[in-house]
C-alpha cells in the first residue's frame, strides 16, 4: 500500500489537480483530497492563519486542518512561477512554511518549489523532486510525469470549452464548482457576462456564496479566463503600456482587452478577495480600460470572511436587472419622450 498523500481542496487545486493526482497516482501514491468548502474549514483557517492573510490563503490553512490527520503527508508545492518572466503571488511561495510554522500536528508536507520564470523545462525539474519521496526509479518518475500532463491538457481543454471544474467528469465532483450543483437551464441563458477573478475565488462555491451557480439560473452564459485562448491572452496583454509581472495581472487584463473587442458581451463582474494586494490595482486598471473603451456595465464583486449572502444577491440581482432593462427601454424612447416597452435585445 503506497503513501496516503493529502491535497488541500484550495488555491491553485482548482488549476492544477487532475496533473497532481495523476502524477501521484502514477507512482503508487493514494491521492485523499479534502472536503468542499464549509463553515467549519473556512472558521478553523480563519481562526488559525495571520490576520494580514487573504481569504483564499486563510481558507488554505482550514482544508490542511481538515487534511492533516488523516494522511501520511501532504502535498503542498511552492509556487515561485508558472509563465514565463512573471511571479504568482509571494504567498504561493512561502505556503509550506507559512502553514509549518501556523499549524501543528502535521504530516511531512512535499514542498517542491516550481519555478518556470525562466524556463518551462523547470516543471521536469520539480516533477523528479517530487517523485523522489516516492521512488527512486527516474524512469518511473518521467513516465508518470508525462502522463500527468496528459491528464492535465485533456482537463484544460475542456475548460476552455465552457465546462467548469465541478462539470469535468472524473475530476473535482458535481457542478460549476466543488459544492455546488449542476441544477439550472442552460436553454434560458441569454445574457453574457464575463466573470474575471483568480480560479480559487470563481470556482469554490461556498467562498464565492455561490455566485456562478446564481448567474446560470438567472439567465447568464458564463465567460471566464480559463474559456479565453492563452495565445489570445498573451497577444493582447503587450497591448499593456508596461506588461505586470504578476501571472494573474497578466490574464486578467488580457482577457479584458479581448472581451472588449466581442459586440455581443452584456457585462463584466470582478470576484476579487478583500485583502488581495494583486487585485486591489489590477480591478481598478481594468474598471478604467473598460468605462474609456466601452459602454458595457462592470461591476467588482469583494468577498471575504462574512458568510452573509443578501448583499452578493441584491447586487446580483440587480446588475443583470438593469441589463435587461437597458435592452429593453433605454434606446426605445420616442421623438416625444414617450417610451415604447418593446425589447430588442436578450430578456
Amino acid at each position: 500500500m503506497g503513501l496516503i498523500v493529502g491535497i488541500p481542496r484550495a488555491l491553485f487545486f482548482y488549476q492544477y489537480y487532475p496533473l497532481w493526482k495523476t502524477f501521484l497516482e502514477e507512482l503508487g501514491a493514494e491521492v485523499v483530497v479534502s472536503g468542499n468548502t464549509n463553515k467549519k474549514i473556512m472558521d478553523d483557517g480563519v481562526g488559525k492563519c495571520v490576520d494580514e492573510a487573504c481569504l483564499p490563503v486563510k481558507v488554505y490553512h482550514g482544508h490542511v486542518m481538515d487534511l492533516k490527520d488523516r494522511v501520511d503527508c501532504l502535498f503542498i508545492p511552492r509556487h515561485t512561477s508558472i509563465s514565463r518572466n512573471e511571479y504568482v503571488c509571494p504567498k504561493f511561495g512561502g505556503l509550506p512554511d507559512m502553514v509549518r510554522n501556523t499549524l501543528t500536528g502535521l504530516p511531512p508536507i512535499i514542498d517542491v518549489e516550481v519555478n518556470l520564470r525562466k524556463s518551462r523545462a523547470n516543471a521536469m525539474k520539480a516533477a523528479m523532486e517530487a517523485g523522489s519521496f516516492f521512488t527512486g526509479d527516474a524512469g518511473k518518475i518521467k513516465i508518470a510525469y508525462r502522463k500527468a500532463m496528459a491528464a492535465y491538457k485533456n482537463y484544460r481543454v475542456k475548460i476552455k470549452r465552457g465546462a467548469f471544474p465541478g462539470e469535468v467528469p472524473g475530476c473535482l465532483g458535481k457542478g460549476p464548482g466543488t459544492g455546488g450543483t449542476a441544477d439550472y437551464d442552460a436553454g434560458s441563458n441569454h445574457l453574457k457576462i464575463a466573470v474575471i477573478g483568480h480560479s480559487y475565488n470563481l470556482y469554490d462555491d461556498y467562498v464565492n456564496m455561490g455566485i456562478v451557480l446564481k448567474l446560470r439560473k438567472s439567465g447568464v452564459n458564463i465567460i471566464t479566463i480559463d474559456m479565453i485562448d492563452d495565445d489570445v491572452i498573451r497577444e493582447k496583454s503587450n497591448l499593456l503600456n508596461k506588461k505586470p509581472f504578476w501571472y494573474f495581472g497578466t490574464r486578467a487584463l488580457g482577457s479584458i482587452y479581448h472581451l472588449l473587442g466581442m459586440d455581443d458581451l452584456d457585462g463584466i463582474i470582478y470576484i476579487m478577495s478583500f485583502g488581495c494586494g494583486i487585485d486591489s490595482f489590477i480591478c481598478d486598471l481594468a474598471e478604467r480600460k473598460t468605462r474609456r473603451e466601452k459602454n458595457i456595465p462592470y461591476m467588482v464583486l469583494t468577498i471575504d470572511e462574512h458568510s452573509g449572502e443578501a448583499g452578493i444577491n441584491t447586487r446580483l440581482e440587480a446588475f443583470t436587472d438593469m441589463i435587461r432593462w437597458r435592452y429593453c427601454n433605454e434606446s426605445d424612447f420616442s421623438t416625444y419622450g414617450k417610451p415604447v416597452y418593446k425589447c430588442q435585445g436578450p430578456i
